[in-house]
């Protein structure tokens, strides 16, 4: 991919973050699943879903190793003309190394979690992938992930959210495009943490539970993903037609030939 055509897509991308209306990314996990979803007339981008892709290497959720990580997102952006935004997990051990290999193979932009280091690491992390992209003239979308509600253990949530804002606004003035929350996703949490980053400022993950994006875009929010849970979908939709198939089921006569 020529380094122009990544640096369009970034530009997109900045575009669709920046935009009035809530960005829907639908995450995915190999080519064949992001053909499906890139297929869609309403699909403007490409998320991968780290979870997932380890998922598939046979890997627990930020178990993955680098090159694996690596050659599982590859095989999306090769098979989209889509701007795609990766799950890099952590950054691993050098973030600005990882974002530009990522950049490397036409990724725009990526979610890269904090798992509550301490604060001037954790910014200074977000720091290094900025830099990164800066010296390769990418606008790079990072989506700097923020784990204070997750990892929040037994503190009360209003700690957590002011936590996330705390670090958020850090990440942001370090040049991160979005802040992603997980957890956030009650009316109670989302509306402080879009008041302390500004409007169009905050993604968060459309877990089971969630307001509809439609409430998320009302409420100010940038960006909503799906994580694992389109693999975990898909996976469902398998297991019940092997079942079914094991009984006296067929395959059905109207299933469609995506593959």
């Amino acid at each position: 991919m020529a380094a122009n055509t990544t640096a369009e897509r970034a530009r997109t991308l900045k575009a669709l973050h920046e935009a009035s209306e809530i960005l829907r990314v639908v995450n995915v996990w190999d080519a064949v699943s992001a053909a499906t979803v890139a297929a869609l007339p309403e699909t403007k981008a490409i998320a991968t879903a780290g979870h997932s892709i380890a998922a598939s290497y046979g890997y627990p959720d930020g178990g993955m190793p680098l090159e694996t990580a690596l050659a599982g997102i590859k095989a999306v952006v090769d098979a989209v003309e889509l701007p795609v935004t990766a799950d890099l997990d952590d950054g691993y051990d050098d973030p600005g190394e990882t974002v530009r290999r990522a950049m490397g193979i036409g990724v725009v932009g990526a979610n890269v979690e904090d798992r509550l280091r301490p604060f001037e690491v954790a910014v200074a992390r977000v720091e290094a992938i900025i830099a990164a992209a800066q010296r390769e003239g990418i606008e790079f979308q990072l989506n700097a992930r923020t784990d204070a509600i997750v990892r929040g253990g037994g503190r009360p949530i209003q700690e957590s959210v002011e936590d996330a804002i705390r670090r958020g606004r850090a990440f942001l003035d370090a040049g991160a495009a979005l802040v992603f929350v997980p957890g956030a996703l009650t009316r109670d949490t989302i509306e402080p943490l879009v008041d302390g980053l500004g409007a169009g400022k905050l993604s968060v993950i459309g877990a089971p539970g969630a307001l509809p994006a439609a409430e998320m875009q009302k409420l100010g929010v940038a960006r909503i993903s799906y994580g694992p849970y389109t693999q975990r979908v898909a996976l469902r939709a398998l297991r019940d037609l092997a079942a079914d198939l094991y009984g006296s089921g067929v395959i059905p006569e109207d299933t469609p030939a995506l593959n």
